[in-house]
């Protein structure tokens, strides 16, 4: 027998944001990861973009078409489309989020309509918090569901150690709060995706 939609594991895909040399992200997204895997609704698995290296957008047809001509497009669609939940990885650039992010968010379009989004932020003071809150203004535009609890981590180098995030007790109980809604949310939209409500 077939599992209802809204009953299978979701994925969740947390996503890096920065991709410049030195950059703190990638240990702060281990973190999540590892937290998000022991979350029983979830299959967790993280995307770094600059592993990914998308080049800057460069496909002919506007993404809505999905005329993809790239292998790079392709792959990035793939992924995107299997996913159920996203979680971005940001810190703040110029108080907005890095253009690699945007970059990878304006490849697609129909792949991220309804699905939950979520934002980790981090930074010095300001902890980020104002990409999160410019992020979500583009999540809503590709027709995602940008979900209100977040993780913001201001002084994000104090919690450091050889190079590894170690999150105090606010983080983690930010972070489940987060997974909750995510996964609350995640059900919903799958529900809605399938077109069996």
């Amino acid at each position: 027998m077939t599992p209802e939609p809204s009953a299978a594991p979701m994925t969740l895909t947390t996503v890096v944001a920065s991709t410049r040399p030195g950059r703190v992200g990638r240990s702060v997204a281990d973190w999540f990861t590892a937290r998000a895997t022991r979350h029983e609704r979830f299959e967790s698995h993280t995307v770094d973009l600059q592993e990914l290296a998308l080049p800057f957008f460069d496909e002919p047809h506007p993404p809505a078409l999905r005329r993809y001509t790239k292998s790079h497009t392709r792959a990035w669609s793939r992924i995107v489309d299997a996913s159920d939940a996203f979680v971005f990885i940001t810190p703040e650039y110029n108080g907005s989020f890095p253009a690699p992010l945007k970059n990878a968010w304006d490849y697609l379009v129909v792949e991220w309509q309804h699905k939950p989004a979520a934002f980790v932020s981090y930074g010095g003071v300001s902890a980020g918090t104002r990409a999160a809150q410019m992020g979500k203004q583009v999540v809503a535009n590709l027709r995602m569901l940008p979900i209100g609890p977040t993780v913001s981590i201001p002084f994000v180098g104090d919690l450091l150690e050889n190079g590894a995030f170690r999150p105090g007790r606010i983080h983690e109980d930010a972070a489940e709060q987060m997974l909750d809604e995510l996964a609350r949310t995640s059900r919903v939209m799958r529900v809605l995706r399938s077109g069996t409500y």
